[in-house]
């Protein structure tokens, strides 16, 4: 049996979302329309023609109650009929020109509303809110979920980096209260691998999802036989998915090729999801030390990988 607590929740939830939606108002976004029909009419125009039938079946309507406000939009002109040749008790809708330009204007009004939400919502904030919004239809309707668009693995162009640096900066700075002296960190790194940067020995990747990036990570030249990973991220909407290990995987691979012998990084113990990936790709623990450089104590840690080390374990 569900906990108490999960559905007064949910209850919770769904009250404020209805009072949000307007959904007890006398008119639907201010219109003379209720919520029913202002959806009937969106379905119609949205389809151009249907079924009485069909749309009778999706929204889960009675029928008598949709042939009334049928009957409405006929009157009013929004909608023609004609008989529907595959259920001869049915009737196939048709949206007029009129009906056409008050489904749109519908759909103006409601994008200006949610418009109107989320103006003092911030970018991130915004992106959290779709994923929310996505997560909670596709649990509880699985069959509706749209297959996740692949991830494409690039080299670094042009903006890459200054997206990188405002990336990183925000992130930190909301998740674990990082001040301005880890961005100055973040565009120091960034931009001495711009200024010094050689294709031989150094890359930079970019993840991208449907041409949004969604993920970095730097291999600099640590001078010597050792390499620098540095400035792995993941955008929180794309965390889980593997994409952090198939980074440093690649900085791995070609570290490698380069003929580096050692495989570096800097990072701190509060990036738990981090250090299970340097782990679990063969890093060691190799130093540790307190610091408060970006604000709250953090510590520090070093952890090296021995490719030649590596390289043998794999071959094995």
């Amino acid at each position: 049996m569900t906990d108490p607590a999960v559905l007064d929740a949910v209850r919770a939830f769904n009250r404020f979302y209805t009072n949000k939606l307007g959904v007890l108002a006398k008119g639907y976004l201010d219109t003379d329309y209720t919520l029913t029909e202002a959806r009937i009419l969106y379905e119609i125009g949205a389809r151009k023609r249907v079924s009485a039938t069909e749309l009778n079946r999706d929204l889960g309507l009675d029928p008598a109650y949709l042939s009334r406000l049928l009957k409405k939009f006929r009157e009013a002109g929004f909608i023609d009929s004609e008989p529907d040749p595959e259920d001869k008790r049915s009737q196939i809708l048709v949206v007029t020109d009129k009906g056409q330009a008050e489904y749109e204007t519908l759909g103006e009004r409601s994008r200006q509303q949610i418009a109107n939400d989320l103006n003092e919502v911030d970018e991130m904030d915004r992106e959290k809110l779709i994923g929310s919004m996505q997560a909670i239809r596709t649990i509880l309707d699985p069959q509706s979920a749209a297959p996740s668009p692949p991830v494409v693995i690039r080299p670094h162009r042009i903006g890459d980096m200054g997206w990188l640096i405002e990336a990183q900066a925000v992130a930190y700075a909301r998740e674990y209260g990082w001040n301005d002296k880890f961005e100055g960190l973040v565009a120091e790194v960034a931009g001495k691998f711009i200024a010094n940067f050689n294709p031989e020995r150094e890359r930079c990747w970019i993840a991208e999802r449907d041409g949004k990036r969604v993920g970095s990570v730097v291999l600099a030249d640590g001078g010597g036989d050792t390499a620098k990973l540095r400035l792995l991220y993941l955008d929180p909407a794309a965390r889980g998915l593997g994409l952090g290990r198939t980074l440093v995987e690649q900085c791995i691979k070609f570290s490698t090729l380069a003929g580096y012998k050692k495989l570096s990084l800097w990072t701190n113990d509060c990036l738990t999801a981090a250090i299970r990936i340097y782990e679990t790709t063969g890093f060691k623990l190799v130093a540790e030390e307190k610091h408060n450089l970006f604000g709250p104590e953090c510590n520090g840690q070093t952890w090296v990988l021995d490719l030649c080390e590596a390289k043998l374990s794999s071959s094995n």
